[in-house]
């Protein structure tokens, strides 16, 4: 897909569905039906105004093209198929969009410098249906002649981590919508770090852009303050060491090697910055990455699949759980030890009930967080904990940590 990127002076796209977490939850499977409708609109539509598909993350759109006009006509063709359609189960689905040109470097099949940043930014400062702008690609556009297109000067903004203020403007024409709330910029709707509450402040670390300005947006509604990004591991270790967030999100495989980059830079974060929680984001299930990752620094830390990263529920929790001492593991990782040690040993003589408790003692879970979970009183989670405890020979801890630690090595054993 990204192969002999177009070079040169180029505009960058960026597109999302808006509330698309709101749209999975009232749809639920029929959502799938409604993505795949919606990316094989886009694609067809990028094709034919020449766009090229750098990459796609749910349902964001990273697209390249070599002329300005022709990615405003492709958004314009985008937002009037979206308008027109009906979608599964009478969804109203709206797409924001925004555009930059700049002249990046392409290296090792990507583009590399600000100016994606800046047209991810835009893209998230709208709303849906609406068009926006940089001042790069107003300045390339206004000479041509586009028939019924009109440009809204909305004034300069200033987008997060970057330093230069950008003039926005909002494409206008007579068949689409126009009006739109105030622009979701710094200084406008989004909360900024002075706003944010002490465990709500979060730095996020992830080198596809699409992931990491998905995260940011899920992050944002779910009332959390993203200070900061990186898209490699020695500028998350700058951007922690400046910024001190409450909670720093890295993905495990960052550049150049694409191997531990983000496991090496969490164990650091922890190091220098005890009171900083790291997060961990894995595609793949690995187990030795995250019980070396708890046995090094077990407090404040957790280890989830990016497949949870969707649900913003079970993310939120994680990140509240880490900013408040605990630590958290994915609950895919915990089945991985535990079916490897089924056949045989203390483990595998365990009841369902006994088995389900154990597992979520390794997840990281308080004694509150197992009695509410299983709809039982703390008392009962106390007792049925010794029990355990007993029958595995584990020996009793009132550090939550070490509990986590012990029943562990206890599943690897």
């Amino acid at each position: 897909m990204t192969h002999n990127l177009p070079s040169g002076t180029i505009t960058f796209l960026f597109t999302d569905i808006e509330g698309s977490t709101r749209l999975l939850k009232r749809l639920g499977e029929d959502y799938a039906v409604l993505l795949a409708e919606h990316h094989s609109l886009f694609r067809t539509l990028f094709e034919q105004h020449g766009g090229r598909e750098v990459d796609t993350q749910g349902d964001a759109f990273f697209v390249v093209f070599p002329r300005a006009k022709d990615a405003v006509a492709a958004a314009l063709a985008g937002q009037r198929k979206v308008a027109a359609r009906s979608w599964p189960r009478q969804a109203v689905v709206r797409v924001r969009m925004g555009m930059h040109t700049a002249e990046p470097v392409v290296a090792e099949e990507r583009y590399i410098g600000l100016g994606v940043h800046r047209a991810a930014r835009i893209c998230a400062a709208a709303h849906g249906g609406q068009i926006l702008l940089s001042q790069a690609s107003y300045a390339v556009l206004a000479d041509d002649v586009l028939p019924d297109l009109a440009f809204r000067d909305l004034g300069e903004h200033t987008l997060k981590d970057l330093d230069r203020p950008e003039r926005i403007y909002q494409l206008v024409v007579p068949d689409l919508p126009s009006e739109f709330p105030p622009l979701r910029t710094m200084g406008s709707t989004s909360p900024t770090p002075a706003d944010a509450e002490a465990g709500d402040r979060i730095v996020v670390a992830e080198d596809s852009v699409l992931v990491r300005e998905g995260l940011v947006r899920l992050l944002g509604d779910a009332g959390f303050a993203v200070v900061g990004t990186a898209t490699d591991a020695d500028e998350l270790l700058r951007r922690v060491a400046e910024l001190r967030p409450s909670v720093a999100i890295t993905d495990i495989r960052m550049p150049p090697t694409q191997t531990d980059e983000g496991l090496i830079a969490a164990q650091e974060i922890r190091r220098l910055y005890p009171e900083v929680g790291v997060l961990v984001l894995s595609q793949y299930v690995e187990p030795r990455y995250a019980t070396q990752l708890l046995e090094e620094y077990p407090e404040r830390v957790g280890y989830l699949l990016k497949d949870r990263v969707s649900d913003i529920a079970v993310l939120a929790d994680a990140i509240r759980r880490i900013a408040h001492g605990e630590c958290v593991i994915d609950p895919t990782i915990v089945s991985r030890l535990m079916r490897r040690r089924r056949r045989g040993g203390a483990v595998a003589g365990l009841t369902d009930p006994e088995q389900e408790l154990l597992a979520l003692l390794a997840e990281g879970h308080s004694n509150d967080g197992i009695a509410e979970r299983l709809g039982i009183d703390r008392g009962t989670v106390e007792k049925d904990v010794a029990g355990l405890f007993a029958k595995l020979e584990i020996e009793t801890s009132p550090n939550d940590i070490q509990r986590v630690l012990a029943v562990l090595a206890s599943i690897r054993s």
